[in-house]
């Protein structure tokens, strides 16, 4: 299952109005639907034609006219295999289209064509003020001698870099710090697979749309993940839950890889490059329970920027900035000082059965008559290097010295990063 077909069927107006919400006007919709009209035409056609073959097979013992009835049923038999050829290609171009179909936005979604249209819901935390002009985190990186970009390019290429010594020691800290913090608000911590089948990474929206976004290993058919969210989501892949056991909390770290196709990676510094570290929350839950989890889900996130003091705002994203699978996202962005503005860490979103009919995932109970899709719902918690990139910014002294948050300070064994070379 891909989107509700009978939403397409019954109500094809709410497909074209999200459509249109989103800026996707280009998108056949009319083909598909007359597609699907054809198919479902052949298809009765080709079930009155087994049924009569049925009818005539159990007449050709009791009948004088066994030839001719033998006739008839090869006439329908050659009928049969050329709509059963017809009839499959028609599905297939129906899942085809099907699969490139994004989520409805939920109706609390803002209109708006671009980022520029997404509304900023909260703030916390005052910019720091400092009274001299405050170093980039990639000036910080090479100053404290904690990133290496030269031997990163040496080692693999454009968008990749090396962390060594205290670089290497606080990333290790903050990915612990993050686990932790999201174990105490009740998530189970996964340490899944990095690289997944096709049908995983077609579950949760990343295939066939974001392919070329993707790293492949051609001999193995398998797919390096882009988030967390894709093994995360289908743990419970092909599975019916009960709705007593809803709602599942899960977080994981992991290593991500995304080419960036079509973009430019960050050559000055780690805020866009082609493999990161990120914290991934992803909740499983009954469908009138999956919106108020998402404002949860998003607390959850906030929580972690607070406690390492770094200024952030929420942000709700429009239709025309919303992702594949997504039917509400929230955008949780930190402030960056060099730049004077505020660059996102994490991406929370409610995906609602979107995701649950692609990896086919259902539950029974909770006063259902009959097994119904769950929903899901992913978010950063956090994206390591950006995280890193911000907390160095933010915390960052007139010498380039840069002062660790108490609350991180147990996990990297210091209270500040000095530079080691002038």
């Amino acid at each position: 299952m891909l989107i509700d077909i009978n939403i397409l069927r019954r109500t094809p107006q709410i497909i074209k109005e999200a459509l249109n919400k989103r800026g996707l006007t280009d998108y056949p919709l009319d083909e598909l639907i007359n597609t699907d009209k054809e198919w479902r035409k052949l298809q009765t056609e080709l079930e009155k034609l087994r049924h009569r073959k049925n009818e005539l097979t159990i007449m050709v013992p009791k009948t004088n006219n066994r030839e001719q009835l033998m006739n008839e049923i090869k006439i329908i038999d050659q009928k049969i295999e050329e709509l059963e050829i017809k009839t499959k290609e028609l599905r297939s171009k129906v899942q085809e289209m099907l699969a490139l179909i994004p989520n409805i936005p939920h109706e609390s979604v803002p209109y708006g064509k671009d980022a520029s249209d997404n509304v900023v819901i909260r703030t916390w935390g005052e910019p720091k003020k400092f009274d001299f002009k405050p170093r980039a985190h990639y000036e910080l990186g090479e100053l404290l001698d904690i990133i290496d970009f030269d031997r990163g390019v040496k080692l693999t290429g454009s968008g990749f870099y090396v962390l060594k010594g205290w670089g290497a020691r606080l990333e290790r800290a903050l990915i612990n710090f993050m686990l932790d913090i999201h174990k105490a608000q009740g998530y189970t911590e996964i340490f899944p697979p990095i690289l997944v089948k096709t049908d995983v990474a077609f579950g949760t929206g990343h295939l066939p749309k974001f392919a070329d976004d993707m790293y492949k290993t051609i001999k193995d058919d398998l797919w390096l993940i882009p988030t967390a969210e894709l093994p995360l989501v289908a743990i419970h892949k092909d599975e019916v839950l009960n709705a007593k056991e809803l709602p599942k909390y899960y977080t994981a770290y992991t290593p991500c890889f995304r080419r960036e196709a079509g973009r430019h990676v960050d050559l000055k510094g780690i805020l866009r490059v082609h493999q990161f570290n990120k914290v991934e929350m992803v909740k499983i839950t009954l469908p009138e329970k999956s919106f108020e989890e998402l404002e949860k889900m998003v607390n959850d996130a906030e929580e972690i920027l607070q406690k390492l003091e770094i200024p952030y705002r929420v942000v709700a994203l429009c239709t025309g900035d919303l992702g594949f699978a997504s039917a509400k996202t929230y955008d949780i962005e930190a402030w960056m000082p060099s730049q004077n503005k505020y660059i996102e860490v994490s991406s929370v979103s409610n995906c609602t059965d979107f995701q649950a009919r692609r990896a086919n995932i259902k539950f029974v109970g909770g006063g259902r008559a009959r097994p119904e899709y769950v929903h899901t719902l992913n978010g950063s918690g956090l994206a390591v290097g950006r995280t890193m990139a911000a907390l160095l910014e933010n915390h960052q002294e007139p010498d380039g010295s840069v002062r660790i948050p108490k609350g991180l300070q147990p996990y990297i064994g210091t209270d500040m990063i000095k530079p080691s070379k002038t």
